[in-house]
C-alpha cells in the first residue's frame, strides 16, 4: 500500500516538476524561435518632423505615416521622474524579470480565478512593447506569442534599451506616440522638465490613453495620477509629503492642439518641391526638427493682410493671393503665404501661389530696361517712342496697347517705366533683341521661361510667359543687392531623429547685373513722381522711406502683381484665382498693392530703413529737357534733372555735361506779328517777336497732328523765311518708310458696317527734307500729301501693294496687304 502511495507521490512530484519546468522551457524555446522585430534590430529612431521658425517656435509638426506625432528622446534625456512613475504604474519588477514576470502571472491568474473574470493583467513593460510592435489577437495563443516576443526582446536588449524603446513607442493618447510627444503636447515641455505631478499624470495615461486623457477625462486622469503617486510612495521613490503635494495639484494641461503655421512652405519642404530652391540642402532620411528661416510674427501679419484684402476684393472676382518676403542680406525667406486659406476647397486653397506658374505682366520691364541701359546706352532720360506699333507674329499682326489705350508720343524711359507703358517696352524689346532679353531673365533665375525667343516674341516685355512668384521676387532681390544674385535659404538647420544636426549658411553672391544700370532702374522704381501720372498721389506704392516697386497685370486681369524692395527686404505679391478665371478690373496697384503695402510696413516695423541709392561717385546731376531728354536750353519750358557721368571724355577736356547734345526739339522762331507766320530776315524788328515751337522728329508727325500739337508756322509772304529742320529721333530715317501697314498684313471687312465707311490709315515716315509724299496703290497714284504723311485708304477686297514716293529720295519698299470678307 505504502509502495503504491509512494509511486503516486512520485508521479505527482514529477508532474509538478514538469509544470514548473516545461512552461519556462517552452517559453524559452518559443522565444528563441521568435525573430526580433526589425525596428529593434536597426535601432533607427522614428520621429514626426517638427518645423520651427527662426526663433525655435513650432510652426507645425508633420505626423508619421500612421498619423502619429512622435519625438524620440534618448533615455538619458527623459529624466528620473517620468521613468520612476512609469515603472511604479506599469512594471514594478521590471529590473528583476526577463520580459515576463512569473509572479505577476500567478498573481493575475489567482485573482482572475477568484473573481471569475479578468480583473488583473500580467503585462510587463517588455510585453507592452512587444504588443506595440506586433499587435496580437486577444486570445490565449496571442498572449503566449506576446510573452515569447517579450522574452526574446529581454534576451536581446539591455534593460536601458528596452526602457528607451518603450518610452518612445507606447501610445499616450490619440496620435501621440512616446513620452516626448506627450509631454510637449500636454505640457509644452521636454520630459526631463516635468514636475512630479505631471510625470505621474502621463504615467497614468498609458494604461488607457482614451480613458485617462487629461483634456477629455480630467477626473479619471486625476484619480489615476493619485494611484501612480501612491505606488511611487510605496516603492520609496518619493516621500509622503511630496506625494500629498503632487496629489493636490490641479490638472493643468495645454491640450494637444497642434500648431499649423506657414502650411504651404512646410508642405513644400515635406514633398521636396521647396527644398529644391535651396542649393546644397541635405535632407536626412529621418528628419526630426527643421529650423526654417520664417519670421513667425511677419508670417502671421502677412497671412492676415492676404485674408483681409482678398475678402475685400471678393466681390470683384478675387479669391486668392500669395506673398513671399525675402531678407536682402541673407536670402532668407521670412514669410511664405501660399493662399488665404489652405483648407478652402472651393477656391483651391491647398494650391501654393508662391510656386504656381502665372503670367507676370509688367513686372519684367525693369530687367528689360536694365538690359537696354547695358547694351544700348539707354539712360532714364532716353526718349522712347510711344506710338502705334505693329508687330508681325505667326498669328498675324499684333498691335500692343497701353493700359488706357492712349499714345503719348515721345516719353523718357523714366516715365515709361514709372507709368508702366506697354508700347515703349515692346519697342525696347525689339531694340535689344528678344533672345538677349530672354537670356537675361533666365540668368536671373526665371528658368520656367523655357520656350524659344521666337515663341515669346516682343510680347515677353509685357510678361507673355509664365514665372513663379518665388523666382520673380528673388530676381527683384538681386536688384536690391545692386545686381548680386543670391540663392534663397528656407532652412537654417535640420536635425535627424538620432540627434545629428546639420546647419546651412546663406548662399554665395554672384554678379548677374552691372551695378550702374541697377542703380538707375532702382532710382526710377523708387521715384513716386515718375509714376504720378498713372498712379496718382498716395498710392499703395508710397512709403515714408525708400521702396522701389513695380506692379503688373496680365491679360484679361487674370493675374496682378506688386513686387518691390526696401533696403532690408524684398516683398512679392500675387493676386488672382487658382482656376484662372479673370478678375473684374483689378490691377496690380488695387489688388496686390494694398497687400504689398501692409506686408512691407510689417516687415520694416522692426528694421531700420535705409537709402536705396547712395552716393554716386563719378556722376552728377544736370538739367535736361523734359520732352527731348537732351541737355536743356534756354528755350525748353520744362526741365528735369538726371545723373550723368562726370569726367573728362574728350581730348578737348569737355565734361560729360558738355558732351550731352543740346535740345533741338524746342526751337525759338521769329514770328511776323501781322499774320502769325514765320518771319524772314527782311521783316522789321517792330513786326516780329520770338516764340518757342516744338520741332519733333518726323516719326512723331502723325501723333502730333492727332494731338493737335502746334506746328511751326509757314513762311510769311511779307518776308519769306528759310525752312526749320526737324529734330532727329530714335527712329529717324534717311529714306521713305511705310510705317503702317506691315508687309503681309491681312485685313477683314466688318460685316456690320457699310463697306464705303471702312478705311485704313497708311502712314509714311520721311526724312526732314521731304515736304510732299505721293502714295501709289497697285501702281496708280492714290494721293499726294504734306506732313503728317497719313493717307486714309478705302478698303477694297483683294491683295494690294503700296509704294511711297517723294522728290530727292528713293521710293519706299513695297508693302502688300490683303483685304477679305
Amino acid at each position: 500500500m505504502w509502495a503504491r502511495i509512494r509511486g503516486r507521490l512520485r508521479v505527482i512530484a514529477f508532474a509538478l516538476a514538469l509544470s514548473v519546468v516545461l512552461p519556462p522551457l517552452g517559453l524559452a524555446i518559443a522565444a528563441a524561435l521568435t525573430p526580433l522585430p526589425e525596428e529593434l534590430r536597426s535601432s533607427t529612431p522614428t520621429s514626426s518632423v517638427r518645423f520651427v521658425d527662426r526663433d525655435g517656435n513650432l510652426l507645425r509638426e508633420a505626423r508619421l505615416d500612421d498619423g502619429a506625432r512622435a519625438r524620440w528622446v534618448p533615455l538619458a534625456e527623459v529624466g528620473e521622474l517620468p521613468v520612476a512613475a512609469l515603472l511604479a504604474a506599469e512594471d514594478r519588477r521590471f529590473h528583476e524579470h526577463h520580459g515576463v514576470d512569473p509572479i505577476a502571472v500567478v498573481r493575475a491568474a489567482l485573482s482572475n480565478a477568484r473573481r471569475l473574470r479578468v480583473v488583473s493583467g500580467a503585462s510587463t513593460l517588455t510585453m507592452q512593447l512587444a504588443r506595440t510592435l506586433r499587435p496580437r489577437p486577444k486570445t490565449l495563443f496571442g498572449k503566449l506569442s506576446e510573452m515569447a516576443l517579450a522574452t526574446r526582446i529581454d534576451a536581446s536588449l539591455s534593460k536601458e534599451r528596452i526602457l528607451e524603446e518603450y518610452l518612445n513607442r507606447v501610445s499616450f493618447g490619440p496620435n501621440l506616440r512616446g513620452i516626448g510627444a506627450a509631454s510637449h503636447a500636454y505640457f509644452g515641455k521636454a520630459p526631463k522638465d516635468l514636475s512630479l505631478a505631471e510625470a505621474a499624470l502621463l504615467a497614468g495615461v498609458v494604461r488607457g490613453p482614451a480613458l485617462y486623457a487629461p483634456d477629455r477625462n480630467p477626473a479619471r486622469a486625476k484619480a489615476r495620477r493619485a494611484f501612480v503617486l501612491r505606488r511611487m510612495a510605496e516603492d520609496g521613490v518619493i516621500d509622503e509629503a511630496r506625494r500629498a503635494t503632487a496629489d493636490g495639484e490641479p490638472i493643468a494641461t495645454i491640450g494637444p492642439h497642434p500648431a499649423f503655421g506657414a502650411p504651404h512652405l512646410v508642405q513644400g519642404l515635406l514633398s521636396g518641391g521647396v527644398r529644391a530652391l535651396q542649393p546644397g540642402l541635405a535632407w536626412p532620411s529621418n528628419p526630426a526638427r527643421v529650423e526654417t528661416t520664417i519670421d513667425a510674427s511677419l508670417q502671421r501679419e502677412s497671412e492676415a493682410a492676404v485674408r483681409v484684402i482678398v475678402e475685400r476684393l471678393r466681390g470683384r472676382g478675387v479669391s486668392a493671393a500669395s506673398v513671399i518676403v525675402i531678407d536682402n542680406a541673407t536670402g532668407d525667406v521670412l514669410a511664405w503665404v501660399g493662399s488665404p486659406d489652405v483648407f478652402d476647397r472651393e477656391h483651391l486653397g491647398a494650391n501654393d501661389g508662391v510656386v504656381a506658374l502665372r503670367q507676370p505682366g509688367s513686372t519684367l520691364k525693369p530687367f528689360l530696361y536694365a538690359l537696354a541701359m547695358e547694351t544700348k546706352g539707354f539712360t532714364p532720360a532716353t526718349v522712347l517712342p510711344d506710338l502705334e506699333l505693329q508687330v508681325q507674329t505667326d498669328a498675324g499682326v499684333w498691335i500692343p496697347r497701353n493700359y488706357d489705350g492712349k499714345f503719348r508720343g515721345p516719353v523718357r524711359l523714366r516715365e515709361a517705366l514709372g507709368n508702366s507703358l506697354n508700347v515703349p517696352a515692346v519697342w525696347t524689346a525689339q531694340q535689344v533683341g528678344v533672345a538677349a532679353f530672354l537670356e537675361r531673365l533666365r540668368a536671373l533665375g526665371l528658368d520656367t521661361l523655357g520656350k524659344s525667343a521666337s515663341f515669346y516674341g516682343p510680347a515677353l516685355a509685357l510678361g507673355d510667359g509664365e514665372v513663379k512668384l518665388v523666382a520673380l521676387a528673388n530676381a527683384y532681390a538681386t536688384l536690391a543687392r545692386g545686381g548680386l544674385a543670391k540663392p534663397l535659404r528656407v532652412v537654417r538647420a535640420v536635425s535627424s531623429a538620432d540627434g545629428a544636426r546639420t546647419t546651412f549658411e546663406p548662399g554665395a553672391e554672384t554678379r548677374v547685373l552691372p551695378a550702374r544700370p541697377v542703380t538707375e532702374i532702382t532710382d526710377v522704381l523708387r521715384d513716386r513722381r515718375a509714376r504720378l501720372a498713372s498712379f496718382g498721389d498716395y498710392s499703395a506704392l508710397d512709403f515714408p522711406y525708400d521702396v522701389a516697386a513695380k506692379t503688373g497685370t496680365s491679360k484679361s486681369f487674370r493675374d496682378n502683381w506688386t513686387v518691390g524692395f526696401s533696403s532690408a527686404v524684398t516683398v512679392g505679391v500675387w493676386v488672382g484665382n487658382f482656376d484662372g478665371s479673370p478678375m473684374q478690373d483689378v490691377s496690380g496697384v488695387t489688388g496686390a498693392g494694398p497687400i504689398f503695402h501692409a506686408v512691407m510696413e510689417a516687415a520694416m516695423r522692426t528694421r531700420t530703413p535705409g537709402a536705396l541709392v547712395g552716393d554716386r561717385p563719378g556722376e552728377h546731376r544736370v538739367a535736361l529737357c523734359a520732352l527731348s531728354g537732351a541737355r536743356a536750353s534756354h528755350a525748353c519750358p520744362h526741365q528735369i534733372h538726371e545723373w550723368v557721368p562726370l569726367g573728362v571724355v574728350s581730348p578737348g577736356g569737355a565734361t560729360a555735361e558738355a558732351e550731352l547734345p543740346s535740345c533741338e526739339w524746342h526751337v525759338p522762331v521769329r514770328i511776323d506779328v501781322r499774320n502769325g507766320l514765320r518771319a524772314g530776315p527782311a521783316c522789321l524788328a517792330a513786326d516780329t517777336e520770338t516764340r518757342v515751337y516744338e520741332s519733333l522728329p518726323p516719326e512723331y508727325d502723325a501723333w502730333a497732328a492727332t494731338e493737335k500739337r502746334p506746328n511751326i508756322p509757314e513762311s510769311s509772304p511779307f518776308c519769306p523765311a528759310a525752312d526749320v529742320p526737324h529734330a532727329s529721333g530714335p527712329s529717324a530715317s534717311a529714306t521713305l518708310d511705310i510705317r503702317k501697314p506691315l508687309d503681309g498684313l491681312k485685313l477683314v471687312l466688318d460685316p456690320d458696317r457699310p463697306r464705303e465707311a471702312q478705311s485704313y490709315d497708311v502712314e509714311v515716315v520721311a526724312p526732314a527734307s521731304v515736304k510732299k509724299v505721293t502714295l501709289r496703290v497697285d501702281g496708280e497714284r492714290f494721293a499726294t500729301l504734306g506732313r503728317p504723311f497719313v493717307f486714309e485708304w478705302p478698303l477694297a477686297l483683294g491683295k494690294h501693294t503700296f509704294v511711297a514716293q517723294a522728290d530727292g529720295v528713293p521710293d519706299s519698299a513695297a508693302v502688300s496687304v490683303t483685304v477679305r470678307e
